[in-house]
C-alpha cells in the first residue's frame, strides 16, 4: 500500500458514461495497487461494470440503524461505531486487485446527522487501507460528500460533446466551493466524440477555465459486450475507449507513460 491514498472522483450528468470512465480507470489501476471503487449511483450498476456480483449495500445498513434507533436501540457511540466497521466490511465485495463498495439509495428525511457521520468515518477508515480510491458519483456534485469525507485529490468532470453537456460541466464545477469534500484538481474529459470539438464547445472550455484532459470516442466494442451482458474489463488492449482512458490516466500523472493494461 503507498504512503498517501489517491482518491478520484468521476461526476457528470446521468448518461455521459461515468460509470464506464470508472470502471475502466479501476481496472488500470488495479495494475499498480490495491482499488477501493465506490458506486455512488443509487443505481448501482458499477459492478457490472467490473464484472462483480453485489449482495448489500450501505444504504441498507443506514435503514438497519435507522430502525434500530426509532425502536430504541444503543445510542451511536464507540461500540456502534466498531459495529458499523463489521457491517461495511460485510457490504465489501473483495476480489483480486479491486475491491467493491455500493451505496445504494440515498438517505431519506428520516436519516440524521450522526448516522451519516459515523458511516463516513466508517468508509474513509475503510479507504486508507488502498492505494487508489474510484468514486463513481450519483449525477450530481453535492452527493460526493455523502459516500465520502475523504479530500478528493482529482475530479473528473464527465461530457458528451455538446454545448450544453460541457455548460453543465461548467456548473459543477462552480458547485464545488460548496462541497464539505475538499478537491484538489479538477479537469474535464469529452465522452463519446467522434470527428472534431465545436469552436463553440472549446470556447467555453476555454473561457470557463476548464482543463480538458482527453476525449474519448465511441467504440464498437461496447456494443458488443453489452449485448452479451459482459463487462468492461474484457475490452481488448487495443479498444479505443480503453486506450483512450489509459492516456487520460497517464496525462493525469496517476500511471507511468510505459504501463500497459492487461
Amino acid at each position: 500500500m503507498s504512503p498517501k491514498t489517491v482518491t478520484i472522483a468521476i461526476a457528470g450528468k446521468g448518461g455521459t458514461g461515468k460509470t464506464t470512465i470508472a470502471a475502466l480507470l479501476a481496472s488500470i489501476f488495479s495494475q499498480k495497487g490495491v482499488v477501493l471503487a465506490i458506486d455512488g449511483d443509487p443505481s448501482t450498476n458499477l459492478h457490472l461494470s467490473l464484472g462483480l456480483s453485489l449482495e448489500n449495500t450501505v444504504g441498507a445498513v443506514r435503514e438497519d440503524m435507522l430502525r434500530q434507533a426509532r425502536g430504541g436501540g444503543p445510542s451511536l457511540g464507540m461500540a456502534k461505531l466498531d459495529y458499523l466497521d463489521l457491517k461495511i466490511h460485510e457490504c465489501l465485495v473483495e476480489s483480486t486487485g479491486i475491491d467493491l463498495l455500493a451505496m445504494g439509495r440515498p438517505e431519506g428525511p428520516g436519516c440524521y446527522c450522526a448516522a451519516n457521520n459515523m458511516l463516513r468515518t466508517c468508509i474513509d477508515r475503510l479507504a486508507s487501507n488502498y492505494d487508489y480510491v474510484v468514486i463513481d458519483t450519483e449525477a450530481g456534485m453535492e452527493h460526493i460528500s455523502r459516500q465520502t469525507t475523504r479530500d478528493v485529490d482529482i475530479l473528473l468532470l464527465i461530457s458528451d460533446p455538446t454545448l450544453r453537456g460541457v455548460i453543465s460541466a461548467v456548473r459543477m464545477k462552480e458547485l464545488i466551493g460548496e462541497l464539505r469534500t475538499r478537491v484538489g484538481r479538477i479537469a474535464l474529459v469529452i465522452n463519446r466524440q467522434d470527428g472534431e470539438l465545436s469552436p463553440e464547445v472549446l470556447g467555453v472550455i476555454r473561457d470557463r477555465g476548464l482543463e480538458l484532459v482527453g476525449s474519448l470516442p465511441n467504440d464498437p466494442h461496447m456494443a458488443g459486450l453489452e449485448a452479451r451482458g459482459r463487462p468492461l474489463t474484457e475490452l481488448p488492449q487495443d479498444s479505443p475507449l480503453r486506450v483512450g482512458v489509459l492516456a487520460i490516466a497517464r496525462r493525469l500523472g496517476l500511471v507511468e507513460a510505459e504501463s500497459k493494461v492487461s
